[in-house]
Formats: structure tokens, sequence, C-alpha cells
């Protein structure tokens, strides 16, 4: 006790300097723990550490680009006629434009024409067999041409038409009769059936066409080409210049401006 008491000022001194001591020791490491703390704070502000960048999205933009890439297609005439409006013809009623005139005549049948070669007697005589040959041109530009026709022939003989310049088998009872066509220099072979009957040779020489229009309800039927009287429609006449298995051809008598208009698809 006496050593305390003679010596408590030293040892209170001592324990002071050794809390000093401790604090100043734990301060040492507070102080590097936060200088450490402020070093990585800063590093990740002036080198952060950047994620590698994923693979994009483009299908929106690819898909822009291609609709680029593609012109566009603008329709301003029919049916849409933004500059060139479409007329209307008042006649019981309104009529718009395009379904007048000759583009609104239908052609509701058309058929073939023919030119048909029959042997129609065989007439033995002195000088030799004559043959009686039927001539029909369905084609031909008058009725009186189109009406059938008989003319007498020999071999090799020639008429307007035709040449016959071979007779196959018996000349009084031929398998067969070949003409030669004159005007396209082709073969028609008039040939006896298994029934002993001789048959027709037959080629198309053109075509007639039936028309209708329906806004004036006017029907021109069994026309040909250069058919009179011309077609009168919406106060214009129109000639027929041709004629084919699926169209006829139309040209105005004013200006020689042609339609061609299709065979119905119904028919």
């Amino acid at each position: 006790m006496d050593f305390l008491k003679k010596n408590y000022e030293k040892i209170l001194l001592g324990v002071v300097l050794l809390g000093l001591l401790v604090a100043v020791g734990f301060m040492l490491v507070v102080i590097s723990n936060e200088q450490q703390r402020l070093t990585e704070l800063t590093t990740s502000v002036l080198h952060p550490k950047i994620k590698p960048l994923t693979n994009l999205d483009l299908t929106m933009p690819e898909s822009a680009l291609r609709r680029v890439a593609t012109p566009a297609v603008i329709d301003l005439g029919p049916p849409n006629r933004l500059f060139n409006p479409m007329p209307w013809q008042k006649r019981d009623r309104l009529i718009p434009g395009s379904k007048v005139g000759p583009n609104a005549i239908a052609v509701t049948n058309i058929s073939p024409l023919y030119l048909r070669l029959t042997l129609d007697k065989i007439e033995p005589s002195d000088t030799g067999v004559k043959y009686l040959i039927g001539i029909e041109k369905q084609a031909a530009a008058t009725a009186p041409l189109r009406a059938k026709k008989e003319t007498y022939c020999k071999l090799n003989d020639k008429n307007d038409t035709f040449q016959l310049v071979e007779v196959k088998g018996k000349p009084e009872d031929p398998d067969s009769l070949v003409l030669q066509l004159n005007d396209s220099g082709e073969k028609a072979v008039i040939a006896k059936g298994d029934d002993g009957k001789y048959g027709t040779f037959s080629r198309v020489d053109g075509y007639m066409a039936d028309l209708y229009y329906a806004v004036d309800r006017k029907s021109w039927q069994a026309r040909r080409v250069n058919s009179q009287p011309p077609i009168a429609c919406n106060g214009e006449e129109y000639n027929i210049v041709a004629i084919n298995q699926n169209e006829v051809v139309l040209s105005a008598k004013s200006n020689g401006k042609k339609w061609t208009l299709k065979r119905s698809a119904t028919l």
C-alpha cells in the first residue's frame, strides 16, 4: 500500500501513456484502412470495370433498310385516278366513263370459219375419171362467195382454189384424193372412211364474233372482219379489224385508235 501511495502518480501516468500508445496504434490501423478504402473508391471512379457489350438487336433497323430498298409502287391510274379523273356519262343513270364505249363491249362468242372440201361425185368418162369437188368458203367476203359450189376436175387439173395432184387407189374408186391449195401450198386430203364414205377436209380460215353492249342493250351477231355497217356505240363508229379465237380488235373510224376485246371468261 505504501508503494501505491508513494508511486500512484507514476502508475497513473504509466496507465495513461499505455492508453495513449494503444490509441495511437489503433489510429494507425484506422488511418491505413481508410486510406485503402479511399484508394479503392478513387480507382473505381477513375478506372471503372466495364462490362463487355452484348450482341445488338438490329432487327428493327434491318427491317427498315429492307423496306427502303424496295421501291414504292404508287398507282395513280385506275382505279385511283388521282390525276386523271374518270368522266361520268348521264343516261338513264350515271355510268362511269370506263363502263361506256368500246371498253364496255363484251365478246360473247367467237366461232371459227372453215374452208371445206368434199368429194361429192365420181364420174367416169372417155377422157378419164372426173371428180365433183364441193367447195365451201365460210370466211369469204360476201354471202354469195360463202355458198357451197361444186366443180369438176381431173388429175392435175387446177382451178381458183386447188389443184388435184394425186389420186390414191383405183381412179374410179379411189382411197383418197390429194389436193394442193393455191393460197398456202398445203396438201388437202379427202379420204375414204371405213364405212366407204368420203370425209371432209376442213381448215380454219377465219373467225366471226358475237358482241354485246350492255349500256344500250345492243347486240351484234356473227360479225366478221370489216363487217358493215360499223359498230356504233357512245356516239362513235368502230370497224372490226381482226378476230382470233380469243379476242376481237376494234378500230375507231375517226382516228384509227384500236381496242382489243377479250372473249368473255365465262364462255
